[in-house]
């Protein structure tokens, strides 16, 4: 209900129709796995009965107009609903099939988590689960909730990956804010057009990474500019995928974060903090008094003791090492 009511008051109205929907479908599945048809029902009844009741109470005199849009809205909605769920019936036959192909590839993954220890290993992990679940490419970005921001951090083409990086927009949060697994047959809109260009994306999957309520960041699964489709079982199964790797990032951290090769001073690990939580140098001298000489000083020892050439990569590199969780 969140969700929808805030993609309903910041899409663009000055969008054409087709624009729109898109838009709405890709609203509706992000939900997806959060839905089923009584579920569905019941919130168009309440948000539209609260919605009247808010009109009522502030006596608004265009009401028929927001009601009509409503309605449009919700057409597409259940049209959208019920083609979804028509798809996932015409696999049913082959069910048992697809079923025993996913556990042999959870269970590949699960004998790989085991092996392996370190966060630093998890380039590797990645690498293999392109293999273990037949998408040509594997990125991770990093997700720093109290400043909203998305870092890239792993992937093939690293500098590529590693430019992707920011606050989220609105439409973005809206999105993501779910921490379900997004299909994105047409990323256009939600992701930048040059972003789109760089990384030549045609239809992609952004899978979150969480333990315990915790997001990690977001995995982005796709073909390499291949368009392709997505079920909703599938985006079940790579949900499982992202609650594993989640696991597996709490547990590296615990046990990497503290014997790391790399020592930093208690004074750089407080700058590398405020680094990651987007402060510049004038208020994090501000915050820990300090000039801002000295902190750059402390950030050029940071780069230098990451091997890092800015800033962002700094904060990628500590989170690649565990030295952030």
């Amino acid at each position: 209900m969140d969700s929808f009511l805030l993609f309903f008051v910041t899409f663009n109205i000055e969008e054409s129709e087709d624009e729109f929907e898109t838009h709405v479908v890709v609203w509706l599945k992000s939900q997806l796995s959060l839905l089923s048809i009584k579920s569905f029902n019941l919130f168009r009844l309440i948000f539209e009965k609260a919605l009247i009741t808010l009109m009522i109470q502030i006596k608004y005199n265009r009401s028929t107009s927001i009601l009509m849009c409503l309605l449009s809205i919700y057409s597409q909605l259940i049209y959208h609903f019920n083609e979804w769920v028509n798809e996932d019936m015409t696999v049913v036959h082959s069910k048992s099939f697809h079923d025993n192909t996913k556990l042999q590839s959870l269970d590949r993954l699960n004998k790989l988590l085991i092996r392996s220890s370190r966060v630093h290993e998890f380039a590797h992990i990645l690498k293999k689960c392109e293999e273990f679940f037949s998408y040509k490419r594997c990125v991770f970005y990093a997700y720093i909730p109290w400043s909203n921001q998305v870092y890239g951090v792993i992937g093939a083409e690293l500098p590529k990956v590693q430019s992707m990086k920011g606050q989220l927009s609105s439409r973005e949060t809206t999105i993501f804010n779910a921490q379900k697994a997004i299909f994105l047959k047409d990323p256009k809109g939600y992701v930048k057009d040059e972003h789109i260009e760089l990384f030549n994306l045609s239809s992609v999957i952004f899978v979150p990474i969480v333990n315990k309520q915790q997001v990690f960041g977001w995995l982005t699964f796709d073909q390499l500019g291949e368009e392709f489709d997505c079920s909703k079982e599938e985006l079940d199964f790579l949900e499982e995928v992202g609650n594993r790797l989640g696991l597996y990032l709490s547990r590296s951290g615990e046990s990497t974060s503290g014997s790391s090769n790399l020592h930093l001073t208690e004074r750089e690990s407080e700058i590398l903090d405020l680094l990651a939580e987007g402060y510049d140098n004038k208020k994090m001298g501000e915050i820990l008094y300090l000039s801002e000489h000295t902190v750059r000083d402390y950030i050029s020892s940071l780069m230098t003791k990451l091997k890092a050439k800015n800033r962002t990569q700094v904060v990628a590199y500590a989170f690649r090492y565990g030295i952030l969780k």
